[in-house]
């Protein structure tokens, strides 16, 4: 993982930030990579738990960097169609594992694309959001699939259609943002909610972050069948028998992610 990124454990909460600050933590071709690093390691680190994705300086991330624009969405091998287009954390990747936006400042592009993604979005009072593709003359694919899955149409088109950017308060009121923090209080609140987080089981949050994916796109016998046979294997873990002893016990229980 290079420079553009950074990457910090600390318990079990993952912070990730963008780091290019004097780009406004725009995505080039190098911070692609380390993106994708960072989530890729995420995902498969044991001891990490929950993410915290937030941007270093004034912005949360200013979307591609147009000056390297081929190299913000990442070389992939494949030939035209073959190439993969699922092929980042923005764009889909599998990771049910919690993960909080702490979003700082100027949230565009791509980095509203991964704010949709974000199971818990917590904004600073000086955070703006907007996809601006449309006035470019780009289309916006990830936001107009994923958008109206989590916001109303007619304010999810607005966004969209229109390019304009929106503050946090009005991100607040259409839903896509779960609470506004004064500046000082953004990190400080989002690992208060990673506190909380990991008072719960986390191959229990896992599956029930998964169900509750997936059930979306399924018919509502076939969510309840694969949800109980998730209930099933969660079930089998070790946590599920530490819970069951804590709280037979009347203590708090130790989970170890087994």
């Amino acid at each position: 993982m290079g420079d553009t990124v950074q990457y910090e454990l600390d318990g079990h909460v993952t912070t990730i930030t963008y780091n290019r600050p004097d780009a406004l933590n725009a995505i080039n071709g190098e911070m692609r990579r380390d993106l994708n690093d960072a989530f890729s390691r995420f995902r498969d680190e044991e001891d990490a738990w929950i993410a915290i994705v937030t941007g270093a300086g004034k912005a949360f991330c200013a979307g591609a960097d147009l000056r390297d624009g081929a190299g913000s969405a990442g070389d992939f091998p494949g030939t035209f169609w073959e190439k993969p287009t699922i092929n980042s954390f923005e764009s889909g990747w599998e990771i049910f594992k919690p993960v909080i936006a702490a979003v700082n400042g100027y949230c565009l592009g791509y980095g509203l694309t991964l704010v949709t993604w974000c199971d818990f979005v917590i904004a600073s009072e000086e955070a703006s959001f907007a996809f601006p593709e449309v006035r470019i003359g780009v289309p916006t694919i990830v936001g107009a699939i994923r958008l109206p899955q989590r916001l109303r149409w007619h304010d999810a088109m607005e966004l969209l259609l229109t390019g304009e950017r929106i503050d946090a308060t009005r991100a607040k009121e259409i839903g896509l943002v779960g609470s506004v923090v004064e500046a000082d209080d953004l990190m400080p609140a989002a690992r208060r909610l990673a506190a909380r987080l990991s008072a719960g089981a986390p191959l229990a949050q896992r599956a029930i972050k998964e169900v509750a994916v997936r059930s979306q796109h399924l018919p509502p016998l076939e969510a309840i069948r694969f949800g109980e046979t998730m209930r099933k294997l969660a079930a089998t873990t070790e946590d599920a028998a530490e819970g069951g002893r804590a709280f037979a016990e009347k203590r708090p229980p130790e989970w170890q992610a087994r």
